[in-house]
């Protein structure tokens, strides 16, 4: 017997297995929702530091315009949101790069 059979899994083993379960069980369009909302963040809040990051901000918008692109309409009901979304990221970024300094 082992020590781990012995005292059973690591709150470390059951949180991959909890992982592993929520990815198994939960659409890709939902994982992907999540993801871009949290990369949309990430982006907006680049843009509104003082200074802007705009190369951050810029890596995290061609992240994000790059799985919209490639999902397309597979992306699921709110494939249109991700397009408006992205797009007022893009023009935030425009003004962030332009606004004097």
């Amino acid at each position: 017997m082992t020590d781990e059979t012995a005292t059973g899994p690591t709150p470390e083993d059951e949180a991959v297995a909890h992982e592993a379960a929520y990815l198994r069980d939960t659409p890709v369009e939902t994982i992907l929702a999540n993801h871009l909302y949290v990369l949309l963040q990430v982006a907006a809040l680049r843009l509104a530091e003082e200074p802007p990051r705009l190369d951050a901000a810029q890596l995290v918008i061609d992240t994000v315009a790059a799985v919209v692109g490639a999902g397309g309409e597979r992306l699921g009901e709110h494939a249109d949101l991700y397009r408006r979304a992205l797009a007022e990221l893009q023009q935030a970024y425009v003004r962030a790069a332009t606004r004097p300094a």
